[in-house]
Parts: C-alpha cells; sequence; structure tokens
C-alpha cells in the first residue's frame, strides 16, 4: 500500500485545524480557491507519480543490484543515519538547480505558484519533475544503499517538509540555525529581492549556511509570496505545463542548438527573465470574482474527489493499464472543470454539469468502480450529493 493514503487523511485534518486557527487569530493565510488549487495540484502530482514511481525506483534497483559499490546492512541505524543526510544533500542539489536552471525549474514553479502560504501550498507538487531529479539519487544506489532504505528516506524528507509551510509558527531560535523551520521556509517561496534563490533546504539548513545561500527573514520586510511571473489560474494541468511552453518558445526563438540548450540549462532569475526589483507594496493577488456558492461548490466537490483519488492511489497497481489512464484522467478533468467554475470561464458551470452527470451515471450504472463494490444506498447518496451540489453554481 503506497505510505501517502495514510497521510491523506492527516493532510486534511491539519489544513482544517491550520485554517481555523488562522482564522481564530485573524491571520489571512487561507483562500478557499487557492487552497482547493493547491490540493488539486497534489491530488495530480500523486496520481501522476503512480505512471513514474515504477520507473525510477526500477532504475534505481536495477542499478543497486547490478552497480552497486558496497553491500550495505538494511538493519543498521548508522545506515538509515547515513542514507537519510545523504538524501538530504542531495535534495538540497535537486532543489537548488530545479531553480537555478530552467529546464528543471519549469517543474518546480508549480510548488511555488501559490501566493499564499500554508499547510495547503506544501502539497502543491509537480506532476512532471520526477525525469529530471531522480538521476540525482542513483549514487546512492552505487554506494549500496538498499532500495527499502532508499525509499524510506526519501519519504522521510518529504514528510518533514509539510510542517515547515506556515505562518502560525514564527522564529524557533537555535532550531532557525540547524534545521529547515518555517521561518527559513518563508524566505523560500518570497518574490522579495533577498529572498531569490535562498534557503533550498529539505530538512537541513545547513547545506545553504555551507554553500552560501542561506538568508534569514527580516522582520521589518514580511515575505510576499509567489512567482514573479504570476500563474493567474486555477487550472492544475495549465500550472503545470505553462512554462515548459514558454521555455519552449526561448528555445525555438534561439538561432542555434546550443543556443537552445543554454536557454534549457540558464537561470530562470537572469536579469533577462525577471524584474530587477521587485516592490511588495504594488504587489496584488490573483483573485478572480467568485461568490460564497462558488467556493462552496468547490469544496464540496473536493470532498467528493478525495475518495475516489486515494482509491486510485492505493489499487492503481491491480488496475490494467487502460483502466488506470481512464481513473487518471476523470480525476485531471474533475480538478480541471472546478478550477474553470473557479475562475468563472465562460460555459465552465455547462461543462462542469456535463461531467457531474457523466461521472454520476457511470457510479450508477456501472457493477464496480474501478474494483470498488458497494451498495446501491451508497451510490445513491454520493450521486444526491454531487447533483445537488450542482445547483450552488447555476444560481443566479
Amino acid at each position: 500500500m503506497n505510505p501517502i493514503v495514510y497521510a491523506i487523511p492527516v493532510f486534511i485534518l491539519t489544513i482544517a485545524l491550520e485554517a481555523w486557527l488562522a482564522h481564530r487569530q485573524r491571520i489571512a493565510t487561507y483562500d478557499i480557491a487557492d487552497a482547493i488549487t493547491s490540493l488539486h495540484f497534489g491530488m495530480l502530482s500523486q496520481v501522476s507519480a503512480v505512471f513514474v514511481r515504477a520507473l525510477t525506483l526500477g532504475v534505481y534497483v536495477l542499478v543497486f543490484e547490478h552497480l552497486r559499490w558496497f553491500t550495505l546492512p538494511v538493519d543498521s541505524v548508522w545506515v538509515w543515519l547515513g542514507a537519510l543526510i545523504a538524501y538530504d544533500f542531495i535534495y538540497y542539489w535537486v532543489h537548488r538547480f530545479g531553480h537555478e536552471t530552467h529546464l528543471m525549474w519549469a517543474a518546480h514553479q508549480v510548488h511555488h505558484s501559490s501566493e499564499y502560504f500554508n499547510l495547503s501550498t506544501a502539497l502543491r507538487q509537480t506532476s512532471t519533475g520526477a525525469f529530471a531529479s531522480f538521476p540525482f539519487y542513483l549514487p546512492m544506489a552505487l554506494l549500496g544503499v538498499p532500495p527499502m532504505v532508499f525509499g524510506a528516506v526519501a519519504l522521510i524528507d518529504l514528510l518533514y517538509q509539510y510542517w515547515v509551510h506556515t505562518e502560525l509558527v514564527r522564529k524557533l531560535g537555535w532550531a532557525d540555525r540547524v534545521f529547515v523551520t518555517p521561518s527559513n521556509h518563508r524566505v523560500h517561496h518570497g518574490q522579495n529581492d533577498y529572498c531569490i534563490d535562498r534557503n533550498y533546504g529539505g530538512i537541513l539548513i545547513v547545506w545553504d549556511r555551507m554553500f552560501s545561500t542561506f538568508v534569514e527573514e527580516r522582520d521589518a520586510e514580511p515575505v510576499v509570496y509567489g512567482i514573479r511571473k504570476p500563474l493567474a489560474s486555477y487550472n492544475p494541468l495549465w500550472g503545470n505545463l505553462h512554462t515548459y511552453r514558454d521555455l519552449g518558445r526561448r528555445m525555438m526563438a534561439s538561432d542555434s542548438p546550443w543556443a537552445a540548450l543554454r536557454a534549457m540549462v540558464s537561470s530562470p532569475t537572469s536579469r533577462a527573465s525577471q524584474p530587477e526589483h521587485f516592490d511588495p507594496r504594488r504587489f496584488t493577488r490573483y483573485a478572480p470574482p467568485t461568490t460564497k456558492a462558488t467556493r462552496t461548490y468547490a469544496l464540496i466537490q473536493y470532498a467528493l474527489l478525495i475518495a475516489p483519488t486515494t482509491h486510485f492511489i492505493a489499487v492503481a497497481m491491480r488496475l490494467t493499464m487502460g483502466e488506470r489512464v481512464a481513473y487518471a484522467l476523470l480525476i485531471l478533468v474533475w480538478t480541471v472543470g472546478v478550477g474553470w467554475v473557479l475562475e468563472g470561464r465562460r460555459h465552465a458551470r455547462s461543462l462542469e454539469s456535463l461531467r457531474v452527470g457523466a461521472t454520476t451515471s457511470a457510479l450508477l450504472l456501472l457493477p464496480a468502480w474501478f474494483g470498488w463494490h458497494t451498495s446501491l444506498e451508497v451510490k445513491l447518496a454520493i450521486a444526491a450529493i454531487a447533483l445537488g451540489s450542482l445547483q450552488l453554481i447555476h444560481r443566479r
């Protein structure tokens, strides 16, 4: 079973708790449309990982089995600790290249595209970055780190980074000098001039201190979150692809293959592609007008999507490739449709009505939902909620 399946309830509960605490403290750290979009990005990243993980981990296993230089014991505490430190060190460089090269930034920018900073932002992950990043970790296979240990420390490193995406935890003294903390990571997500290309660490901030990329959060200059060329969309598919389009245009405009290659590996924060100065006072968040009913509809649709997404992650390897692709496309269309409604796009409500109608019809008419069997009463209840929620977006 994919361990993320067990983490999903924890994510949902802690996000709800943080939103409640922020509301109690009157801290404007959440926006419903933005948070739902972040969660949609997270869903799609896990859906895409189903198709990619078998290849990436498969390559790691092949290298470990046939090319490793040493054989490290899986039951040694020192192997586990060393593997975690090694993984975190490599992560620092993968993360740094993700900001300092156009090709890897095209994937990683997804994580920075939210203009809010909260626990839902932690789940705003790319669906396209694995192919570029996983080769960096193959030296661990050469050194004999067992695949089980590698997978576990990778998960530990990833899950640690969840809690640092919050504005509710302020500076933590000595911990800010050793570990990645919310204060350090707020800087990393900032558009402010002093924040660009800083604080890349995953668990340990000491790598940034060693390689001169650390900067401390400034109390006198609040961090403004997001990317300098804003996404300005709630569409997670476009959010994953728009920077690749821009990179493709730059490469096509190059006058030689070498110039096109330079466009891929050059820094996206060069003067040619970024303003020289960012004025926080002139920043305006992306916020198309949405009604309370529309936001409620989006929340209901997200709540309904949790179950099929979790189910897909849990059973994907037992499905045929055709079933996997069909299930993944359903989840993709679901997230894009809700995003279009939140953006107020023309025809979005009609298209969403068609999507909800087709999905509920399939649920009711098919004998099993991708291998999931349940009673007719449960199916009718789900269909009633889904179809009933449509009246929220058709109000005048």
